[in-house]
């Protein structure tokens, strides 16, 4: 029986790397992605709120989407009243690789209706 040689092992190493590096490369772009749309979701989350204040406040929906428009591009607007609130609601298409899959985001947020 032959006895092995470090040398029967040349060119293994790199071979594992061929086959690790692109399973590295996907898990680090995807969470660059899951960072991204986390980042979208906390501005739509704030721009929910912010239009819930307006509303709240008595400014007109058409300002109140201008204003939305603005934080959160894209966004569409819907509003309603519960009782002594009124809520906002936003979805917006994921931007980034998560446009890809489809996804859309939704953030809601209710305030004191003082103006209505």
């Amino acid at each position: 029986m032959r006895s092995r040689s470090p040398a029967d092992d040349d060119g293994s190493v790199a071979a594992e790397f061929a086959v690790a590096l692109p399973a590295v490369a996907l898990v680090l772009a995807l969470c660059v992605g899951a960072v991204g749309v986390g980042s979208q979701q906390l501005r739509l989350q704030d721009a929910a709120a912010d239009a819930a204040r307006g509303l709240g406040r008595g400014e007109s929906t058409s300002a109140v989407q201008g204003r939305v428009s603005r934080a959160a591009p894209g966004s569409v607007l819907a509003d309603w009243s519960s009782g002594e609130l009124v809520c906002a609601r936003l979805t917006v298409p994921a931007r980034g690789p998560a446009a890809v899959a489809g996804l859309r985001l939704a953030a809601e947020s209710c305030a004191l209706d003082g103006g209505r």
